[in-house]
């Protein structure tokens, strides 16, 4: 063996020694935690609990209270808002359902505004008050005390001999309407048109009934007949006229265009109310002769009317004074006379009338 493979020899052993003392080493020190592990488990140590120190919460300041700014209009900012005034009362006052109620006329009233406040129509409020109006609307006026239907109708009261049928026919509705309108109290379970038990006396609701008013205003009064009106008043006139004839064409009455109090309705007042002052003059709206001038009787104190002689005339109400006479001939804008407070009215006023063919029309229709 030569020198150089006795090296490699040791060198060789010397590698496999000590990889051997390693791997012993090795063994030694696994060897030994395995044992204290099973010596822990065996003989496991107390535990011992640990004072938990809690941790400090921070004091949480105080929150101030919040105030809400007064409800006053005075701390809105101009241009910001609107303020708004609260207006506890409506328009419209308060009434029962279905029974008839009462309203004190106040000064001012008329009988369109009163409709209007209950929501009705205007000839219902002359339905339920025929014993106070007589179908007048110019005799309302403060202090009375007006029936206030609680629905549009008219308002009756029982006679001795009437039957609901007959009733009924008259106010043109439905016996049965009559029967079944809760403020009437019939039982609907036993009443019939013909078995009706109505003590005299007994008023009645008919809702949707409706009747012709009376027209308290001048007929049409023409100069071949002018004595037709012989009935109305002192003012009448009894011979027959020749004179001057109409244009068809009307001119504003008075000086004042302001419609005061009552504008035209077909059914309760066939008219206008044009305003003005006591003594403002009073023209003839178109040329024609005279056939009613003075007093009237019913309601419409100093009266003039004109016949035009082309089916038209023109009446005019409630004057202080009278300018004309019968049987005279005017010419269009002639002042005839003054405005007035007369008979029933409740201030200066110009009640005027326009007749053609003895239809009263709707004096805005042709007046320039």
């Amino acid at each position: 063996m030569n020198k150089t493979q006795k090296i490699i020899r040791l060198i060789t052993i010397l590698v496999v020694n000590i990889a051997a003392v390693g791997f012993v080493l090795l063994a030694a020190v696994l060897g030994w935690d395995y044992w204290q592990t099973r010596q822990a488990a065996a003989n496991p140590e107390p535990i011992v609990a640990q004072e938990v120190v809690p941790t400090p919460v921070p004091e949480i300041a105080a929150i101030p209270e919040v105030g809400l700014p007064p409800l006053s209009a005075d701390i809105i900012p101009a241009g910001i808002g609107i303020s708004r005034v609260a207006i506890m009362d409506t328009e419209i006052p308060e009434r029962p359902t279905v029974d008839v109620s009462t309203y004190l006329v106040e000064q001012g009233d008329s009988l369109f505004s009163i409709a209007d406040k209950y929501q009705l129509k205007a000839e219902t409020i002359l339905w339920g008050n025929f014993e106070t109006l007589e179908d007048n609307p110019h005799l309302v006026k403060a202090g009375q005390e007006l029936n206030i239907l609680p629905v549009n109708g008219t308002y009756y009261q029982w006679l001795e001999g009437d039957n609901l049928g007959s009733v009924a026919n008259f106010f043109k509705v439905d016996p049965q309407v009559i029967i079944e309108y809760p403020g009437n109290r019939f039982d609907i379970t036993e009443t019939t048109a013909a078995s009706a038990n109505i003590k005299p006396g007994t008023w009645l609701i008919i809702p949707g009934g409706q009747r012709a008013i009376k027209d308290w205003g001048p007929p049409a009064i023409t100069r071949s007949n002018p004595a037709s009106a012989s009935f109305y008043g002192s003012g009448s006139c009894g011979s027959i006229y020749e004179g001057a004839i109409g244009t068809y064409t009307f001119v504003w009455p008075t000086t004042s265009h302001q419609i005061s109090g009552y504008s035209y309705d077909p059914v309760v007042h066939a008219a206008i109310d044009i305003g003005g002052s006591e003594g403002n003059a009073i023209y003839a709206a178109d040329s024609g002769v005279v056939v009613y001038a003075g007093w009237s009787d019913f309601g419409y104190g100093y009266l003039i009317v004109i016949d035009h002689g082309t089916g038209w005339q023109t009446a005019y109400a409630h004057l202080s004074a009278v300018g004309v006479s019968c049987g005279q001939s005017v010419f269009q804008g002639t002042m005839i006379g003054a405005l007035g407070n007369t008979g029933n009215s409740t201030g200066a006023h110009l009640h005027f009338e326009m007749i053609f063919n003895g239809v009263k029309v709707n004096p805005l229709g042709y007046v320039q």
